[in-house]
């Protein structure tokens, strides 16, 4: 956790990294790459069919509403804390959202992939393990990474590991 002062903006951080990670999953792996829909792995949902290929692409637009929900609450509790403080620390900022991007994929490949079996991230290769495992361990690096970058953050000064941002308080 970075110190008491930075907490503001690491919560926005990791709620807007929630988002933008959703952003890049659905945008990357739904619609470029084409591995997987939200569905794709549903017996009821087969992606060989026109329906079944409805029924994904409104799912992965339901989706993308979702991530589009926590991108602005995490903007709204980002422009929130600039009006709290006077000065907030980048890292801080930089670790939230590494942060969150990694709580995205913990907690999407455990819920759609494991629990749920709704998708894989490759099910175009028949759903193997080791890229939802993969994915999983990415989540697990991405938070350990923006932990370390959170803790970073200085107080007090404006150091090589850190950049302050200054903000005018307007009220």
């Amino acid at each position: 956790m970075p110190p008491a002062l930075h907490r503001p903006v690491f919560l926005a951080g990791i709620v807007l990294g929630i988002g933008l990670g959703g952003f890049v999953d659905g945008i990357v792996l739904h619609q470029v790459l084409q591995w997987h829909h939200m569905l794709s792995d549903h017996a009821d949902h087969p992606v060989t069919t026109v329906a079944g290929l409805e029924s994904n692409t409104l799912a992965d637009g339901l989706f993308h509403v979702g991530t589009w929900v926590a991108t602005v609450a995490g903007i709204g509790l980002l422009w929130r804390a600039r009006l709290a403080s006077r000065a907030w620390s980048v890292l801080a900022l930089l670790g939230g959202l590494t942060v969150g991007w990694g709580v995205f994929n913990l907690a999407e490949g455990t819920v759609n992939h494991h629990l749920l079996g709704l998708h894989h991230v490759r099910d175009d290769l028949g759903g193997p393990l080791g890229w939802d495992l993969a994915f999983l361990a990415s989540g697990v690096v991405l938070v350990a990474v923006g932990l370390v970058v959170a803790r970073a953050a200085r107080v007090n000064e404006a150091g090589p590991a850190d950049v302050h941002v200054a903000v005018e308080a307007s009220r």
